[in-house]
This record gives C-alpha cells, structure tokens and sequence, in this order.
C-alpha cells in the first residue's frame, strides 16, 4: 500500500487529502472513494471516520481518500465544499497515476462529514465552485454518495443545530438560511445516487435526517438505498472493535456489515 499526504489549499496546511492506495495486484482501474469524517464542522474526527474507513475499502481494493476540510470559524459555506470538490478534482486528475478510474468516485461521509458528502451529491454544480477552482462544469460531480448517519437538514427535529451555525456562521439563522444547506430542500434532476445509513436511537442527529433526504430522493426520482438499524449510538463508525475506542455501545455486529452492503452497493452503480 501506499501511502501520501497531498496539500489542497497552499494557504492553509490543514486542507489536506491522505491517501491509502492499495498495491495495484490485477492491472485493473480501480474504484475510489473520499472519505469525509465528522465533528459538526468544528473539528474533523479522522482518528475513527478517517483511516479505519479508508483502511476498510483499501482492504476491498478501493483507492481511499481523506479529506481534511475547514472547521469551526473557517467552515462558513461553501468553503468546505469547494475543497470537497478540489479533493474529487484532484482524484480524478490523478487517475491514471493511481490506477483509478476518474470515471468511478464515490463519497462518503459522516455525521457533518455526511453533510459534505451529500452536499457534493447535490450541490456540484454551484456556481461558486467553479468560481474557485479551475475545471469543466460537472468535474467535481461523483459517481454517487454514501452519507452515513449523516446532517441533513437544519429544519427537523433534533437534528444537529452546531453544525449549521458553523456553515452558516450564526446561532440565530432564519429558516430561509437553514434552507438554503438544507440538503433535502436542494434535491433535484442533478442530484447522484445514494445509499444512506442511520440508527433509529442516534440521540445526537436524529433518524429524520436520513427519512427527510429519502423522501426527498424518492420524489425527485433518484435512485437510493437506505438502511436504518434498530439501535445504535451517533458516531459508531465501522460498528467494530476497530472504532469503539473501548466502548461497547459502539460495536453493533448486524451493523458492523454496513460497508459490505456499500460495496455491494458501489459494484452495482453503473
């Protein structure tokens, strides 16, 4: 495997994409998915949503990348998802170096990580982006999102209020900003596949973020796959041993199987 550590932002050492890209056995493009970890946009938890997740679909021969994205005072919108774009641009430029196919990029994320992620699934095309980075219109679009557990909507019941202040850069947003990044209210003709997981019992970000987006997907008429597990705790990661940190609660057997599920899911995307 290799290993590297790629700048996204000349100006800022803390956009950064990790790479984990695994030895090229078969002479074969492989599939790439960025990995996007949580930390409601103040903080980015890349120790268990970062490279125990990239490790895991290295392992199913994946290329694997993480994104390390401005949090906090930084995260006002759409910054984080121009560099979401850059990390996508930058994986398909270097396809070919890596043995990729710049046709197959996937997305996942996590908690506000699966905001961004959906985020890129839905808002690609935002004319802001293309502002800032230099690439043909649809580059940055990816071949379909894996939000997990993910931020939607600012608008639902309990979901994740800090992570909207964060993006939106005020605790006393009106609805019509909360809208605007919530992501359900932006599904649309453009908007990629996805394959969504939550657990009925997150306390942290409501199962109404996962439904909301479903729903909205459902009539726009875009393909999806949705999984909600009966119990589990916000943040459980890979739902392993790998991820708990010692924490019992956070390994889930039936749900430690999500990423199988995905990679089904991936190879069935065409």
């Amino acid at each position: 495997m290799i290993y590297d550590r790629i700048s996204l932002d000349e100006k800022d050492e803390n956009i950064y994409l990790e790479l984990y890209l695994p030895d090229d056995i078969y002479g074969r493009k492989k599939d790439s998915i960025l990995v996007i970890p949580g930390g409601g946009y103040s903080c980015v938890c890349s120790d268990r949503e970062g490279e125990p997740v990239a490790l895991a679909f290295a392992a199913k021969g994946f290329n694997a990348f993480v994104l390390h994205y401005s949090v906090g005072e930084k995260a006002l919108f759409p910054r984080p998802l121009i560099e979401a774009s850059k990390a996508v641009k930058y994986i398909k430029d270097n396809a070919e170096k890596h043995c990729g196919d710049p046709e197959r990029v996937f997305v996942t994320g996590f908690s506000a990580g699966g905001h961004l992620c959906a985020s890129i699934g839905t808002l690609w095309h935002l004319k802001e982006i293309y502002d800032c980075v230099n690439m043909p219109y649809g580059y940055n679009k990816p071949k379909a999102v894996l939000p997990i557990y993910p931020v939607i909507s600012g608008l639902v019941k309990d979901t994740h209020m800090p992570s909207f202040y964060n993006i939106l850069g005020t605790e006393n947003p009106t609805d019509e900003e909360l809208a605007k990044y919530s992501l359900e209210k932006c599904v649309s003709e453009k908007t990629v596949p996805m394959f969504l997981v939550h657990t009925f019992t997150d306390q942290l970000v409501s199962v109404r973020n996962s439904l909301v987006m479903a729903q909205a997907l459902t009539e726009n008429g875009i393909f999806y796959e949705l999984h909600i597990y009966p119990e589990g705790c916000h943040g459980v990661a890979l739902a392993n041993d790998i991820t708990s940190c010692g924490n019992a609660d956070m390994e889930i057997p039936y749900m430690a199987n999500w990423t199988e599920d995905a990679v089904r899911w991936i190879k069935n995307i065409k």
